[in-house]
This record gives C-alpha cells, structure tokens and sequence, in this order.
C-alpha cells in the first residue's frame, strides 16, 4: 500500500514524537501500522508500546488554551502567526525559533509536553511540536491556516491585549536596529501588514509601509516605526503586561532611549 502523496519519513517521526495513536496516523499517513513502525525503527526513534496498542497519547497539552483572551495567549498566538506552521496533512503545529527558551516559555503556557521534532540536513532550528485537532481548529477561527503566509488576516485581538500580541509579532518577525532608531515587521500578507500599521498609527507612532519584489516575483511587506520617541513609546505599550517572555536582545534595542527621554522630559518640565 503507497503512501498519501507528500508525507515524508520525517513526517511519519513528528507525529509519533508527537504522541498520536497508529490508529489515528494509519489514514493521515496511508500504510499500515506495521508500516509505521518500520519507518520509526529504520531511523532509530525510542519505541512507545502503548502508542503502538492504540492507547491515548503520550504527550499532552491545553486544547483550550486559544479559547480564552490572555495576555500570554496573544503573546503566543503573535509569535505563531510569524514563526509557526500548522500541517496541512496532520493535526500538528509546529513553532520555530532560534531562541529555544521562548519555545520552553510557549510549552509551558500551553501545558504541552516539551516536543522538539527531529533535526534535518539542512535545518538546526529547534521546532516544538503540538498535535491537537482542537487547537488546529480553534487557530482556523482565529484566521490562521496552514497556507498562512499569504492570506492571513490580521485577528480580531481584544484592546487590552494588543500590546502583547504585537510583541509576539516583533519576536517573531521583527527586526530592530542595534542604534534603536529604526524596527520594521516583515509579511508577505498585506491584511496583515495593514492591520499592524493600522494599530501603530491608534498609537501615535511614526508608522510607514512598504514593499518590494523578491527574486521569486513575490511581494513582501515592511511595516516601519521611526525615531526614538516613536520607538520607546512602542517599547513602553508591548512590554507593559509581561514576564521573560521576550526576546531580550529586541527589548534591549527597542528600549534604550527610554531613560534620556525621561531625563529630558524632567528637565523641561522643572
């Protein structure tokens, strides 16, 4: 019996490392469990007999955790809209970063078992895996597919959460100049990149957007923030309402005319 078209041996070993049951990988994948189970010996994955016998999934995670508005969850879903992927073929997603320890600090919010799939040839970045049909779906009513790159559209997200979700968006696609004059985000969906600058201008922020035509003959979207003022105020707004869940190297660009602004702030003002 041929395997369904496009799925791969490493595909095979994401969803059993992901916990999914024989039984529920059979018509995803298109052979037999015996078959699966070949593929996972011949690469040498630790063998799970219960997951072989069909019995519930290994690893765990909160199917509910996009149900609900947090601060932790707009981080999160930020982050996912520019660094992850959900499978087109199983009920997986997956997150990418080279920071492993928002990928710990992701894991830990959802209640997932800390999963990393197997490193390719050509990839060293470390991705964790979730397999959730649930999840998969509740990230479907959020705008988020598995051909997200083009299409997304910019979420519905709460006023009280934005500056988190931004945040996760600047963690995941954001590029901050080390002078900390100059950050843009970087889409190749213009509802998206629309909808950034739209919040940036409701911030008062010196906001711009642009665009450019890669080699490929596709179009990709910068959305600009400009200046000191501009930068520390967009600083100030997405680091309001959070832990260590950041990356520090951004935090520290984005923020480092804030103290000077103060001081001269106070000195005007005295």
């Amino acid at each position: 019996m041929p395997r369904n078209k496009g799925i791969t041996d490493d595909m095979i070993i994401e969803m059993y490392k992901s916990g999914m049951p024989y039984k529920e990988m059979e018509p995803i994948i298109g052979i037999s469990r015996r078959a699966i189970y070949n593929v996972i010996v011949k690469h040498k994955v630790p063998i799970n007999r219960e997951q072989y016998s069909g019995q519930p999934r290994k690893h765990q995670v909160n199917e509910h955790f996009f149900k609900t508005w947090t601060h932790e969850m707009a981080w999160v879903l930020g982050l996912f809209i520019t660094d992850g992927t959900v499978s087109g073929q199983t009920h997986s997603i997956n997150f990418a970063q080279k920071d492993e320890r928002l990928l710990k600090i992701v894991a830990n919010y959802m209640e997932a078992d800390y999963v990393l799939a197997a490193k390719g040839q050509t990839r060293n970045v470390p991705i964790l895996v979730i397999n959730s049909k649930e999840i998969k779906k509740d990230l479907e009513c959020l705008g988020v597919t598995s051909n997200k790159s083009f299409t997304v559209a910019f979420p519905a997200v709460p006023k009280e959460f934005m500056g988190s979700f931004i945040r996760g968006i600047i963690d995941g696609d954001g590029w901050i100049q080390d002078r900390g004059y100059v950050m843009n985000i970087t889409t190749a969906s213009l509802n998206f990149a629309e909808g950034i600058l739209d919040i940036f201008k409701l911030w008062d922020l010196r906001a711009e957007l642009t665009y450019e035509i890669t080699k490929l003959d596709k179009v990709i979207y910068r959305v600009w923030v400009k200046g000191k003022e501009s930068i520390s105020k967009l600083s100030t707004i997405i680091y309001s309402n959070c832990e260590d869940n950041y990356i520090y190297k951004k935090r520290e660009r984005l923020s480092q005319w804030i103290r000077e602004l103060e001081d001269n702030y106070y000195v005007e003002i005295s």
